[in-house]
């Protein structure tokens, strides 16, 4: 089976806006609602799960309820995350653990709730590198180079560009291979990692690489909003 997990952590410091920016409207509707919608709508999701701090839980709820997002076919839940993203993954895989029988084959689709054009196509290309490979992150070739500073001042070294790619999401696993691997990080590990993908490559196993766009952007300051709106206006057009 295939589950989906929208994390809504954020808080939307630098988006300086009274709302947690997944909250806040991209072409008249909320951003979280874009993002579940595309998941929501898959008949091969067994469910959603929307993971967002425990003092916005009922606020989610309410604002998915209105929008309908939760009427459909594939249930969709919303529960508290946790105090980083390991911990928040950690919540998502118990709760399913708790209420679905999971097995090895099963496919666990994690995307951040602040970007609302991801594509079925991506969806799609994760779901299919799992089930091939354990392990997927969607990503971008990076069109800017990239420099190194070992001290934050002084430039240490400049990569070469061509092997250099953006991280996006959805990143995707199996659920319980996942958990095996979290829960065998030392404390230090814990510290370090804030990335799935990263988990794996340091424990050794393979993680694909699935192709993203430019537009599958994380609206995360008061332009980003801007190019959103103005990507969503463009397609009307």
């Amino acid at each position: 089976m295939t589950y989906a997990a929208v994390l809504a952590g954020g808080v939307g410091s630098r988006m300086g806006a009274e709302l947690p920016k997944q909250f806040l409207e991209v072409g008249g509707k909320p951003i979280l609602v874009r993002s579940v919608e595309q998941f929501a709508c898959r008949a091969d999701m067994a469910c959603v799960l929307v993971l967002t701090p425990e003092e916005w839980v009922s606020y989610t709820w309410d604002l998915l309820a209105k929008s309908g997002v939760n009427e459909g076919p594939v249930p969709v839940r919303v529960i508290s995350g946790g105090e980083t993203r390991n911990d928040t993954l950690r919540n998502a895989i118990s709760w399913l653990e708790e209420h679905y029988e999971l097995t090895e084959d099963d496919v666990f689709v994690t995307h951040d709730a602040v970007r609302p054009f991801l594509t079925q196509q991506m969806i799609d290309d994760n779901i299919e590198a799992v089930r091939q490979h354990g392990a997927c992150g969607t990503t971008i070739p990076s069109t800017d180079t990239v420099v190194i500073s070992e001290d934050g001042t002084l430039i240490s070294d400049i990569p070469d560009r061509s092997r250099l790619y953006q991280m996006q999401t959805p990143q995707s696993f199996r659920p319980l291979k996942l958990k095996e691997f979290m829960d065998s990080l030392t404390p230090e590990e814990e510290a370090a990692l804030t990335d799935g993908c990263k988990i794996y490559l340091l424990k050794g196993e393979p993680v694909a690489m699935v192709r993203g766009d430019v537009t599958n952007l994380k609206v995360t300051y008061p332009s980003d909003l801007a190019f959103a709106e103005s990507f969503l206006n463009g397609e009307e057009d």
